[in-house]
């Protein structure tokens, strides 16, 4: 076994932490799952604990999950794993790199520069403009910049009606004063979500709708399938990808009529896609991929 003390932080009890503490257990004998919710730094020290656990004990740290959901919070976490990078600790991926994933707007503003095909969006605080777009897309997906799984996202249509329309727009508003605002657009049921491991294509699988629902996660009961993108979305995704520079990720892809188009990058990429779509145990691949980095690896 590699003698390696290497923590997942996640949440304790979710399947994806601790498959990934359960694969890194079976490789070092190792095993701890932190909670950033009880962790504290000690900046005249620089010390960081976690439940009476030192950070100092510990050769790497893989970040599964920051919080159950996103928010500015997540970032001042962030900014905690920064202090464990800088005393030594190896952290996959780095906390500075998952920053710009955090931000809805930090990751499509980066995309988009970068000349990445996205969905037609407007981002605005502007509530006349917000209206308008609404007349211009048909259909739109109002976004929260801060949010996982499709939560606090709403669709507004111009069959609405101007004074709903209105309506709808103002309560989104209070809770998300910069609104992203995208053009919903036909997914054919699926959207695909393609997966890198060290910026390494390793495969990619559906999500599926299930009923009436607008959108793919499983949150609103989608399902897992397997999926077969072509040469050229997954040049376009690994291009994506590329931009972030993260450990592992998953590159949300949707083919359209008018081409295939990239909703987000993620910040830190589940397993269960692979594990239900494909049977593929990426925990176990992301574990070989940390011990080989940190050069310490045994196969048996």
């Amino acid at each position: 076994m590699a003698n390696k003390k290497i923590a997942v932080v996640g949440l304790p009890g979710k399947w994806s932490t601790e498959t990934l503490a359960d694969a890194i257990a079976e490789k070092t004998g190792f095993r701890q799952i932190i909670d950033m919710n009880d962790v504290s730094l000690n900046l005249e020290t620089s010390e960081l604990h976690y439940n009476g656990h030192c950070f100092s004990d510990l050769d790497a740290i893989i970040v599964k999950k920051i919080g159950s959901q996103y928010s500015p919070n997540t970032l001042d976490r962030l900014e905690l794993l920064r202090v464990a990078e800088n005393s030594g600790i190896k952290v996959y991926s780095r906390p500075s790199h998952i920053l710009r994933l955090i931000d809805r707007l930090s990751c499509t503003v980066t995309l988009r520069n970068a000349g990445i095909p996205m969905p037609s969006t407007l981002v605005t605080e502007n509530i006349a403009d917000a209206i308008a777009s609404v007349e211009k897309f048909g259909q739109a997906i109002f976004k929260p910049l801060y949010s996982t799984k499709a939560r606090g996202m709403c669709v507004i249509s111009k069959k609405d009606g101007e004074s709903k329309i209105a309506e709808a727009i103002a309560k989104f508003k209070a809770e998300n004063p910069m609104m992203y605002i995208q053009q919903k657009i036909a997914l054919g049921g699926k959207d695909m979500g393609l997966m890198f491991l060290n910026g390494q294509y390793i495969g990619a699988y559906a999500r599926v709708t299930k009923g009436e629902a607008w959108n793919t996660t499983i949150h609103s009961g989608g399902s897992y399938a397997a999926a077969d993108p072509s040469a050229e979305i997954i040049e376009m995704a690994s291009k994506a990808q590329a931009l972030f520079d993260m450990s592992y990720t998953t590159v949300d892809v949707a083919e359209t009529e008018q081409g295939a188009v990239i909703f987000e990058v993620s910040a830190f990429g589940g397993f269960r896609g692979a594990k239900e779509g494909l049977n593929q145990n990426i925990a176990e691949q992301y574990v070989d991929y940390v011990l080989h980095d940190l050069g310490h690896y045994n196969a048996d």
